[in-house]
């Protein structure tokens, strides 16, 4: 990927080019002494809303420690620079106790000046810069838990862990940012086509596409969704899906069978038409091997694996282990703080799995009776670029 100099810790922070501040008071630079998290979000990618929701409360924590948290939508789709801002605007609607800061930005400069010289590819995205104006972390939001402390009292950027880590980052996103280059033309034909219904140029799109990168699930999980939701060809979807679930599991790999287990069991991208026996076949596949990972190993942890699996068993009749899978993602988590989005996801969906309110700590959800009964938003059809890759 050709990029301009390469951004990583030890940089310089680069400069703050935004084409509005919608939320908060405007950041022309940042300031000595204080030490900011900014975090690249969108109105339609997986995992910003709960990253906007943790933001929230962190700023909340940390007011009284110099700590300022801004983000920039820069990834907006829409027709005209306004409908992305009315979008942008509806969304952050969902937020009314937004504390921070918010930029948008469709010019392309935060993407030019931050996410590719970085090799990011994927949003949420968070980078913190020191009070010195250095870059001292780059990475996705669920991985600031665990250094925010050294972070604030200055040790991190300077340790061997902070090193090692910033290598192991590089070492692993460079490589997908080269390949994200040589699939954008493709993945950009194959979202035109699907916007317009055009079904024949979606399909050669995605057969270019696992031509070019016959290792990468995306495009897999690609091809099952537009003859689900797209093509409506059940037949060969059904056959299609068999062939990613069996490849899944011949490569043993946790992205492709999370991503295969979603196409079988999730109730709105997935196949839900498809008939209950094939896909119940495949979740019983796919969970065998789920199950079996090393999860000291995976990338994916326990508390995005488990809850997939556990739709399985739900949905076949088998709650005690449905059950007793969304109990063993919540532990998983502890340690984390049972009010952050993730916990309460879970926790949503055991009570509504058990049928009875559940608690953790002092948090208490209860169950809702208006479960997903499968429909596709429309809004899913728009962020086939964005949904694949996972930190």
């Amino acid at each position: 990927m050709e990029s301009n100099k390469i951004l990583s810790m030890e940089s310089r922070a680069p400069a703050l080019k935004v084409r509005d501040w919608v939320r908060g008071e405007p950041l022309a630079s940042f300031q000595p002494g204080k030490l900011y998290i900014l975090e690249f979000c969108g109105t339609t990618c997986d995992g910003c809303e709960r990253a906007m929701l943790n933001l929230i409360e962190l700023q909340e924590s940390y007011k009284d420690s110099g700590v300022e948290v801004v983000t920039v939508a820069a990834h907006e789709s829409a027709a005209s620079s306004d409908e992305a801002r009315g979008k942008l605007d509806a969304w952050l609607a969902k937020f009314p106790e937004l504390n921070f800061p918010v930029a948008f930005d469709d010019t392309g400069a935060m993407n030019t000046l931050w996410m590719e010289p970085s090799f990011s590819i994927v949003i949420p995205r968070l980078f913190v810069i020191d009070r010195d104006g250095y870059i001292a972390f780059i990475g996705h939001p669920d991985k600031l838990h665990d250094v925010l402390p050294h972070l604030l009292d200055g040790t991190w950027r300077t340790s061997a862990q902070a090193k090692a880590t910033e290598s192991e980052r590089i070492a692993k996103d460079e490589p997908k940012a080269r390949k994200h280059e040589l699939n954008k033309p493709i993945r950009d034909k194959f979202c035109a086509a699907w916007e317009i219904g055009d079904w024949k140029t979606a399909l050669a799109a995605v057969e270019e596409g696992i031509a070019l990168d016959p290792n990468d699930p995306d495009w897999r999980e690609s091809h099952v969704v537009l003859l689900h939701h797209g093509m409506r060809d059940m037949e060969t979807c059904l056959a299609v899906l068999w062939q990613f679930v069996r490849e899944a599991i011949d490569r043993g790999d946790e992205r492709w069978l999370f991503k295969a287990m979603i196409q079988v069991t999730d109730p709105e991208i997935g196949c839900r038409s498809l008939p209950s026996a094939e896909r119940f076949a495949m979740g019983e596949v796919l969970s065998e091997h789920i199950l079996a990972l090393d999860l000291a190993q995976c990338n994916l942890p326990a508390s995005q694996l488990f809850p997939k699996v556990a739709r399985h068993y739900y949905e076949i009749g088998n709650k005690d282990r449905a059950v007793e899978l969304l109990e063993l993602a919540l532990k998983s988590l502890e340690g984390h703080g049972a009010k952050e989005r993730p916990q309460l996801d879970l926790l949503q969906t055991l009570a509504n799995y058990k049928g009875e309110t559940v608690c953790s700590g002092d948090v208490c959800v209860v169950p809702r009776t208006n479960i997903s009964t499968g429909a596709t938003p429309k809004a899913e059809t728009k962020n086939l670029d964005e949904r694949g890759a996972l930190e």
